[in-house]
């Protein structure tokens, strides 16, 4: 039964990591990727939760939009690939696009109506 649970945990920590991203940032060989992901969470969790009180939503909304570009670019270099694999990474790096592009709206938005209070 240890063995079996101890299989199974090892698995689940695979499907974790490779959930946040750390096997794709590893394949990168970025450096610190446990803290990039660690400060990058909590940044995003904080910055949902500025966003959902409406505080700061212009600048929240830019600062996520430079880390979604970063991200884009540093990750999902689609350019680098061929076949299957580079059909997914151009289709989240399109799907990130249309994520910038929401947040950008965002920033105008919030953009005008601090320059609308004066």
């Amino acid at each position: 039964f240890h063995a079996l649970n101890s299989v199974t945990s090892r698995h689940a920590e695979s499907c974790i990591l490779k959930w946040f991203g750390y096997t794709l940032m590893e394949k990168h060989q970025m450096l610190m990727v446990p803290v990039l992901l660690a400060t990058a969470g909590v940044f995003q969790i904080g910055a949902a939760i500025a966003l959902i009180l409406n505080r700061y939503t212009y600048v929240v909304s830019l600062l996520l939009a430079m880390l979604v570009l970063t991200i884009n670019v540093n990750l999902h270099d689609f350019w680098n690939y061929t076949g299957v694999e580079g059909a997914h990474e151009m289709q989240n790096f399109v799907k990130n696009l249309g994520i910038l592009a929401g947040l950008l709206v965002l920033a105008g938005h919030a953009r005008m109506e601090l320059d609308r209070k004066g």
